[in-house]
């Protein structure tokens, strides 16, 4: 099951109602039906970096990438966290129970790094948290929001290759992609990366 939420970085509230019509604005689920609406609709701008958001060093590497991107090719950055089904479903109320903490936790994840995406790119992103098996909901995602333009991901640096996320979107599942990808190294200081975005 996919749900999405659209929320604001912490003091950039406005008045404005979410469209719930519009196909680049995600439909606040009940979670996120307190938050504000962005302040502007992604429709206004010709090219939107997608990156996902997780719990991986490289992560910031994507944001900081995309971030440039856009702001330099008056672009926009959408943010996408998937939480994965529970380990624990079986047992009555215990997978409920992991879910809403993660659903609680990745909300926080998500608005916090939104508010660096607005610092870096000084645009409020499109935000969306989804539910399902990670790399099947990206692809969902990319194929349901038409104004999503490229996907940004960074590498790991480990000696395990460059990550499972992008071995497999890069690899197998290469010809499900409707945008381009744009993989970044995951050893790019922010100074490296400032000068080629």
């Amino acid at each position: 099951m996919a749900s999405e939420t659209s929320s604001t970085p912490p003091g950039l509230e406005t008045d404005r109602a979410p469209d719930a019509s519009s196909p680049t604005e995600p439909a606040a689920t009940e979670a996120a039906a307190e938050q504000p609406a962005r302040a502007e609709p992604a429709k206004a701008f010709d090219r939107v970096f997608l990156v996902v958001v997780d719990n991986t060093p490289e992560m910031a590497v994507a944001i900081r990438y995309a971030c440039r991107r856009a702001l330099h090719t008056g672009g926009r950055v959408a943010l996408v966290h998937v939480i994965e089904p529970a380990d624990f479903q079986h047992w009555l109320g215990v997978g409920e129970l992991i879910q809403q903490e993660a659903r609680q936790a990745a909300e926080q994840l998500v608005q916090k790094m939104a508010a660096e995406v607005y610092q870096l790119s000084g645009s409020i992103p499109v935000i969306y948290i989804r539910e399902g098996e990670r790399t099947a909901e990206i692809l969902k995602l990319l194929q349901e929001e038409p104004g999503i333009s490229i996907l940004v991901l960074a590498a790991a640096t480990g000696n395990r290759g460059p990550g499972p996320l992008v071995t497999a979107l890069t690899g197998r599942m290469v010809a499900q992609m409707r945008v381009p990808i744009t993989v970044v190294p995951g050893n790019l200081t922010p100074e490296a990366i400032d000068k080629i975005a």
